[in-house]
């Protein structure tokens, strides 16, 4: 077997990309897609049929302009949500807009909103994730839809461990760590420029949550994210998921090396490790007192707000 057929043994593979191509190359479990994702693929000629289809349904569902802009944007995530779910047997992870990441009632609205979509084309909620942005106000949306209409979330942008406790208490379906930003960041703010795997401080990070959230028996399941290298692809083979680009899943397919599983449940009960709690004021501490996390998770939402701005005036052109 290739490296990544291995890899698929101990851990789910997702696809993190918005082509369909490579999902069906690759055959991942899961796929997950943000406005960036779809920025780039909604670029290529193929995918020119689900921006018409998206633009056709913002005309006929909304007053103003910017309404129907708003009705577009919702529409296409979910079209690329309906061709991703074609192809793979699992969730798609569909994301509420970067700008309501501090806006817990707002974020609930848009969820249920994008879930009603996927309804309307026959999809049920239950092959949904709806991606949320890590920040306080995210998590407690992520807390009300999963308790009170059992809608299941993916916190992303996740950096540091406050974060990652938080969600666990709030009883989220999954959260995406982001191994490869929190390298970034140490890369270019420290006088470290290069890490070995198991010292890359993004699988570090990744570790210690997996092992925390095994120990104490969490629901919430953990999907490493955002990797630069296939080193830290294989240091955190046994993750419960990986969501890994088409890149890195060729370099996987093309590479035998052997994929022995890292991480376990087992292992993670035999650690002697602290239980922990975050209320509001304690969680917002734990952030700013973590620079990385901070830079990360703030230059996150401004990326893909940005995207999500560029997306929205691709279909304003057609509208």
């Amino acid at each position: 077997m290739n490296s990544l057929e291995q890899l698929k043994k101990y851990t789910v593979v997702v696809a993190d990309t918005g082509e369909f191509d490579a999902m069906k190359e690759y055959q991942p479990t899961d796929a997950t897609t943000n406005p960036s994702l779809i920025l780039a693929a909604s670029k290529l000629n193929h995918y020119q049929h689900l921006i018409e289809k998206a633009v056709n349904y913002g005309k006929t569902h909304g007053n103003t302009v910017q309404e129907q802009i708003n009705s577009a944007m919702d529409k296409l995530c979910v079209l690329f949500g309906c061709e991703i779910l074609k192809i793979i047997p699992g969730r798609v992870s569909t994301e509420v807009d970067a700008r309501l990441s501090f806006n817990k009632e707002a974020s609930v609205e848009k969820a249920r909103h994008l879930i009603k979509l996927y309804e309307e084309e026959g999809i049920h909620k239950d092959r949904i994730l709806i991606k949320l942005a890590s920040t306080w106000e995210g998590i407690q949306a992520a807390k009300v839809l999963e308790e009170k209409y059992q809608i299941h979330c993916n916190l992303t942008l996740l950096f540091n461990f406050a974060q990652a406790v938080a969600c666990a208490e709030a009883g989220v379906t999954l959260i995406s760590p982001f191994v490869g930003r929190i390298l970034d960041w140490y890369v270019t703010n420290t006088d470290k420029k290069s890490y070995e795997p198991k010292e890359d401080p993004g699988v570090i990070s990744v570790t210690k949550i997996y092992n925390y959230y095994k120990k104490f028996d969490y629901k919430t399941v953990v999907m490493g994210a955002s990797f630069r290298n296939v080193g830290e692809i294989k240091c955190l083979a046994g993750c419960d998921l990986l969501t890994i680009s088409p890149k890195l899943l060729q370099e996987l397919a093309n590479s035998n090396d052997e994929i022995r599983p890292y991480l376990s449940p087992e292992t993670a009960k035999n650690m002697n490790i602290e239980k922990v709690s975050f209320d509001e004021p304690k969680f917002r501490w734990e952030l700013n007192d973590d620079p990385m996390a901070c830079d990360k998770l703030s230059d996150g939402i401004r990326k893909f707000a940005a995207d999500a701005i560029k997306l929205e005036n691709l279909l304003k052109t057609r509208i």
